[in-house]
C-alpha cells in the first residue's frame, strides 16, 4: 500500500539468524571455566578422600566379613582394633593411591561436565528448568562413575589385601577374570552417583538462582556460602 512505512519482511529472518548464530556460538562455556571446575572439584574431593579414607577401609572390611560363610559379625570398633592389631596403623590407608586418583577424576568430571551438559540441554530443548538441571547432574554423575569404575574396583581389592600392588592387581584381575571384571558393580554405582550428583548440583544451582533473584546477593563467596 502507498504510504506503508513498515519494515520489510526480509529484515526479520536476518535478526533471527543473528540470534540463532549467537545461540550456537554460546553453546559451551569457555574451556578455562570447565577446566577450573574440573580442577577445583577434583582437588577438593581428593582432600576429603585423604581425610576420610580410613573410614572407607573400615566400611569395605565390614562389608566383606565372612564372605560366603556364616559367623559372628564384628562392629566398626572391633574391626578397627582388629585391623590395627593384625596389620598395623598403615592398613587404614590401604588403596589410598587409587582412591585419590578416582577422587580427582570423578570429582572433576562430574562438576566439569554439569555445566556443558546443562547448556547443551538448553540448546536442544530451550530450557534450563529444575528438571533439566536434575537430568544434567544425573548424566554427569553416571558418566563419571562409569569411566572411573575400574579404579574403584582396584581400590577395593587393595583394601582387602595389604600385600597387593596397584599395577600387579590390575594385571591379575584382567588375566584371571577378564577386562570386564574392572566394571563389576558399575550398574548400582552409576545409579547411586546419578541420584547423588543430581540432587547435589541441581539443588545448589536452583538455590543459587533463587537467592540471586530474591535477594541482594551477587556472584561471590557469600552467595556460594548461603547456597
Amino acid at each position: 500500500m502507498i504510504g506503508d512505512v513498515s519494515p520489510p519482511v526480509a529484515s526479520i529472518p536476518v535478526v533471527e539468524g543473528k540470534e540463532e548464530s549467537k545461540k550456537h556460538q554460546n553453546l559451551l562455556p569457555p574451556f578455562s571455566k570447565v577446566f577450573s571446575h574440573f580442577g577445583t572439584s577434583g582437588v577438593s574431593v581428593a582432600l576429603a578422600t585423604g581425610v576420610t579414607h580410613p573410614l572407607d577401609v573400615l566400611k569395605v572390611r565390614l562389608q566383606m566379613q565372612h564372605v560366603g560363610q556364616r559367623g559372628h559379625l564384628i562392629g566398626m570398633a572391633g574391626t578397627f582394633l582388629q585391623l590395627i592389631k593384625n596389620e598395623g596403623a598403615r592398613s587404614l590407608y590401604l588403596g589410598l593411591t587409587p582412591a585419590l586418583t578416582r577422587s580427582v577424576l570423578y570429582g572433576g568430571l562430574r562438576l566439569g561436565l554439569y555445566e556443558p551438559t546443562k547448556i547443551s540441554f538448553d540448546w536442544a530443548f530451550g530450557s534450563t528448568n529444575v528438571f533439566v538441571k536434575i537430568a544434567s547432574g544425573a548424566f554427569a554423575g553416571a558418566f563419571s562413575t562409569a569411566l572411573t569404575n575400574p579404579v574403584e574396583v582396584v581400590k577395593v581389592r587393595l583394601q582387602m589385601n595389604p600385600n597387593a600392588v596397584p599395577i600387579s592387581e590390575v594385571r591379575e584381575i584382567v588375566s584371571k577374570e577378564g577386562i570386564g571384571a574392572l566394571w563389576k558393580g558399575v550398574g548400582p554405582a552409576m545409579v547411586r552417583a546419578a541420584a547423588l550428583t543430581a540432587s547435589q548440583l541441581a539443588t545448589y544451582d536452583e538455590a543459587k538462582r533463587i537467592l540471586v533473584k530474591q535477594s541482594s546477593l551477587t556472584e561471590g563467596f557469600h552467595l556460594h556460602l548461603c547456597t
